[in-house]
C-alpha cells in the first residue's frame, strides 16, 4: 500500500508577512530576506514572488500589517466590547500581554519593530502613526474614565511608556508584564474609584 500524499496548502501574503516579522524578531531588519525566510517556511522562493515584488515590498506590507493588526483592529476591538472606559484600558493590557503576538516572533516583536525604526524612515514612520493613534486612544479612555483633562495626556503616556519599557525588561515574563501594568493603571485611576 502506497503512502498517502499530503498536499501543503499554498502560502498566503499573511504567512510571509508572519514570517517577516519573526526574522526581524529573532535577528532584526537584516534578517528579512526572502532566502532566508523561504527556508524557515520550507518553501522555494518563488513563493514569495508570487505575493510581492520584493523585499520592500513584504517590508511595506508587514509595516501596514502591524498598523492595521496591532493598533487599528485593537482599538476596535476593545471599542467594540460594550466595555465602560475602565474595563477597555484593564482590557487592552489584557491584550498588550496576551497571545497575539505570538505568530509575529512574541513580545520582541514590538521592540524589534522599534529598533527597526531607528534605521528606516518607512518604519519610522508607520512607528509615529502607531504611537500617536494608541496614545490618542489612552488619552480618551482616561478622559472617558473621569481623569482631570489636564492628567489624561500624562497618564496615557505614563501607561503606553510603562508597556514598551517592560516589553524591554522581560520580553519572557508576560504574566509579570500584565501585573505591573495592572497595578500601574490602578495606581492612575486610584482618584477616579473614590
Amino acid at each position: 500500500m502506497a503512502g498517502k500524499k499530503t498536499t501543503k496548502m499554498p502560502l498566503t501574503p499573511d504567512d510571509w508577512i508572519k514570517a517577516g516579522f519573526r526574522a526581524l524578531s529573532a535577528r532584526g531588519p537584516q534578517a528579512i530576506k526572502v532566502e532566508a525566510i523561504a527556508k524557515t517556511l520550507k518553501v522555494s522562493k518563488g513563493s514569495f514572488y508570487w505575493h510581492f515584488k520584493d523585499v520592500a515590498a513584504l517590508k511595506a506590507a508587514m509595516l501596514h500589517h502591524w498598523l492595521q493588526v496591532a493598533t487599528h483592529d485593537i482599538i476596535a476591538d476593545v471599542s467594540d466590547d460594550g466595555l465602560g472606559p475602565k474595563e477597555q484600558l484593564r482590557r487592552l493590557i489584557d491584550i498588550a500581554t496576551g497571545e497575539r503576538s505570538e505568530p509575529y516572533g512574541g513580545a520582541l516583536a514590538e521592540s524589534a519593530i522599534r529598533d527597526w525604526a531607528r534605521y528606516d524612515e518607512n518604519a519610522a514612520a508607520t512607528l509615529k502613526t502607531v504611537d500617536t493613534a494608541r496614545r490618542h486612544f489612552l488619552k480618551m479612555l482616561f478622559e472617558k474614565s473621569g481623569i482631570p483633562p489636564a492628567q489624561c495626556v500624562s497618564y496615557a503616556n505614563i501607561l503606553y511608556a510603562a508597556l514598551i519599557g517592560l516589553e524591554q525588561l522581560s520580553p519572557a515574563g508576560v504574566l509579570e508584564r500584565k501585573n505591573d501594568l495592572s497595578a500601574l493603571l490602578t495606581l492612575l485611576l486610584r482618584n477616579v474609584e473614590r
